[in-house]
């Protein structure tokens, strides 16, 4: 148990850090604070997906009690927080990266870079850090679970 809150503590501050990255780009793009040709506006999945720190929220909240309820709300907000505005972000940009790989043509950039390149890295990197954070969560579920059975025996 204390291995698994170790992981998925890690895997929750990656987020975090990905989360300020994304809320980062937001503010300059919105503020002004820098052309547009060097941080683009931001694109329509980057603000559900600002909900996510939420999930990760409840999964720290749950650790000090062990609060199954909590980690519970935690992993069913991830997938609906985390997981469904990285799947409409892929398919949202997907034209935009046809466009890049077929005819070379980005409009949008990210200091030089394609925007959609970036933030398609992005994808994929939240992708793989909420796929991990709930596969340990169940796991440390699971190992909550059997302990609160075994208590109740008793």
């Amino acid at each position: 148990s204390v291995s698994l809150k170790s992981e998925i503590k890690k895997l929750i501050y990656t987020h975090v850090g990905i989360w300020l990255l994304l809320l980062a780009q937001m503010c300059v793009g919105h503020l002004k604070l820098l052309p547009h040709d060097q941080v683009a506006m931001p694109y329509q999945w980057e603000y559900p997906y600002l909900l996510s720190i939420l999930p990760s929220l409840l999964g720290l909240l749950s650790f000090p009690r062990n609060n199954i309820s909590y980690l519970v709300l935690s992993m069913i907000s991830t997938g609906l927080f985390s997981v469904a505005p990285l799947i409409y972000g892929a398919m949202e940009m997907f034209p935009m990266a046809q466009q890049l790989y077929r005819h070379g043509k980005a409009y949008r950039f990210i200091f030089g870079f394609s925007a959609v390149s970036v933030m398609y890295l992005v994808v994929v990197v939240a992708a793989q850090v909420h796929g991990w954070q709930l596969y340990y969560s169940k796991k440390l579920l699971d190992s909550w679970f059997t302990s609160t059975q075994e208590k109740k025996k008793k």
